[in-house]
């Protein structure tokens, strides 16, 4: 693990690669899992504000689960998440024509009607982040659905850091990811 500021970051954040590659997984990360999206606090608020202007860009089915379990909900590991329709999707993905996910809020937020982007786990996402009282964890969280992304990620010589770069930013703003960037740089040209 590498300290910058009050967070830890594992070296799989530098040295793996990622791109997604959504013609491959159609976008199975919003899909597959145990429980919906991890949410901070103040995404919670804000979900609650705007769900009126997030109903238009959502599909019934992720209506009736956001009527039925909230606009969030606490998962069985204590941690706010997004509610999902039939313990499966969660409720603000839409599908294009071809049955890639797509996130209902992020195409809200593209409009100009919301001015809430999306969760930041999603942004992050193969990122995690664990929450401690004096420092975050920041992890690379592999998972077997994202292996065409990693395959992308090698061909196009992308680390996972500069892939995740808007959420990391967002997150922990840009003077952490310039921080990010130079003990990247010294970690991957050591000898």
């Amino acid at each position: 693990m590498i300290e910058i500021g009050r967070t830890l970051v594992s070296e799989d954040i530098l040295e793996k690669d990622f791109v997604c590659n959504l013609s491959a997984c159609k976008g199975a990360c919003c899909v597959e899992g145990d429980s919906g999206a991890p949410l901070l606090k103040e995404e919670t608020v804000k979900l609650e504000s705007i769900q009126s202007q997030l109903e238009p860009y959502l599909r019934d089915e992720g209506k009736k689960a956001i009527r039925e379990q909230g606009s969030w909900l606490t998962d069985s590991d204590g941690d706010m998440v997004t509610p999902l329709v039939n313990d499966a999707e969660c409720a603000y993905v839409v599908f294009s024509e071809d049955g890639t996910t797509l996130c209902g809020i992020e195409k809200a937020w593209k409009d100009g009607v919301v001015d809430f982007r999306k969760p930041v786990s999603c942004h992050l996402y193969p990122i995690r982040i664990t929450e401690y009282r004096s420092f975050d964890a920041v992890n690379y969280d592999k998972w077997d659905i994202c292996s065409p992304a990693c395959t992308l990620g090698e061909e196009l010589k992308v680390p996972v850091y500069r892939f995740a770069r808007e959420g990391l930013v967002r997150r922990y703003g840009e003077e952490w990811y310039r921080d990010l960037e130079e003990v990247a740089e010294a970690w991957l040209n050591r000898s």
